[in-house]
This record gives C-alpha cells, sequence and structure tokens, in this order.
C-alpha cells in the first residue's frame, strides 16, 4: 500500500473561484470523469463501539475504514476501498465489486470469498478483509456522505487537487442507491473543502497558487463531521 502527503483546507466560494482560474492553466481535470465536476457519494462502515468515529475524534494516527463509493450513482461502477492512515499519510486500497455485492454489505451480511487471503490481491483480499470483520467486530454500515467534486491532476509529484462541495450527510442506509436520499448539509452555506494530495514534494508553481490564499488547514474528516451532525 503506497501512502501519500493529504493536505485538507477549509474554503469559500471566492477562494475557490480564485484557485480555479489560476490553477487551470497549471494543471489538468481528472480525466477518469466526464464533465468539470461530478458527485461522489460514500457509505461507511464502523463497529459496534463506534470505533472508527472515536480514532478520528482522538486524533489517532494510525487507523483504517471501510467504506463503498460511486460516482454520478453509477451503480454499475461500485467501488469497495479500504482508506488508511499511518504516521501521517494516507492510502487507500480499492477494489470493484458489483450491484449485489454492495446490497449484501448493506444488508450487514458478508462478500466472503473462500480461498487463501493475500493482500497484494486487491480483488479478493478487500472482500475477504471486510467480510471477516464483519463477523468479528460487527462492522456495519453507518452513515452516507455525499459531496461534489472538482478534481486536478498533476503527473508531477502525482498530484490531486480537489474542491468537495455541499457536503452533506443521511444516516438511512438503504438510501445508498436511491436517486435523492435525504442529505442533511455538513458544513454552512458556502463552506467547502480543499484536498491536496502528492506523493513526496509538491511542485512549486501549484504551492504558490496555494500560498496566494488565506487557507486555514484542517484535520475534517467526512465522515466524522457526517455522523457528529446526525447526531445533533
Amino acid at each position: 500500500m503506497d501512502y501519500r502527503v493529504e493536505q485538507k483546507y477549509f474554503v469559500t466560494e471566492e477562494q475557490i473561484a480564485y484557485l480555479l482560474t489560476s490553477l487551470v492553466p497549471l494543471v489538468s481535470l481528472d480525466s477518469h470523469i466526464t464533465g468539470a465536476s461530478y458527485v461522489v457519494r460514500s457509505v461507511y462502515f464502523d463497529d459496534m463501539y463506534d470505533t472508527c468515529l472515536f480514532e478520528n475524534e482522538n486524533g489517532s494516527d494510525d487507523r483504517e475504514k471501510f467504506r463503498i463509493r460511486t460516482y454520478n450513482n453509477n451503480s454499475d461502477m461500485i467501488h469497495l476501498e479500504l482508506k488508511s492512515k499511518k504516521h501521517g499519510f494516507t492510502a487507500k486500497k480499492s477494489v470493484e465489486i458489483s450491484k449485489e455485492e454492495a446490497d449484501i454489505l448493506l444488508e450487514k451480511g458478508t462478500i466472503f470469498r473462500s480461498g487463501e487471503r493475500n493482500e497484494n490481491d486487491g480483488n479478493s483480499y478487500l472482500k475477504d478483509k471486510i467480510s471477516s470483520e464483519m463477523i468479528y467486530r460487527q462492522l456495519r454500515p453507518v452513515c452516507i456522505v455525499e459531496y461534489e467534486r472538482t478534481a486536478f491532476v498533476d503527473p508531477l509529484g502525482n498530484v490531486r487537487v480537489t474542491f468537495d462541495r455541499n457536503i452533506g450527510c443521511c444516516n438511512n442506509v438503504e438510501e445508498f442507491f436511491d436517486e435523492y436520499p435525504q442529505m442533511v448539509p455538513v458544513l454552512p452555506s458556502g463552506r467547502h473543502i480543499l484536498e491536496v494530495k502528492y506523493d513526496e514534494i509538491l511542485p512549486d508553481y501549484i504551492k504558490e497558487v496555494l500560498d496566494g490564499v488565506n487557507l486555514k488547514k484542517t484535520a475534517f474528516s467526512k465522515y466524522y463531521y457526517g455522523r457528529m451532525q446526525n447526531m445533533l
């Protein structure tokens, strides 16, 4: 698993407008997604003790959490992902799963695949791992998080810059594949999240653009803020 630097900032619409104007000549839009922006929807899993929630709250450095993710609510392309943090760096493993497998997981079932687990084989390892944790840790789906994302990439430093707008959360995980789940806003109107990810070094021309705005760094977790918002 390759770990990367991940930095997060609170941003306003005005700051986003400035950054977009400055970044467009320097970096490219993510070519994997059609259009300037797209909707990311994830359902997160936690155990019976809300371990992931409290690890976020306590700032535990070595932690991981599972999620199922779609883009533009396309049920033909669903990803099971394991997001990890270790020594301040982040990593993600991802494998495509079927709609039937996603439905089983959302119903608190398992999709265990027989055979020896191999961490280098993402297809079997992630499915086996989440299935095992649903059995032994009582891992279960707990909330949906959705937002509108605009993403830029740069091969130098393997940089990814994303603007995540209108972040919302829903506790009714059975609505994951609904067209319009009942989302509750996570942040005040006009406040959004900028994420900057890179391998080792952030290119100077990107750093200079970011330094041109008075950004407020944050350890923001969409999962944590979403859960806390729905507990109010």
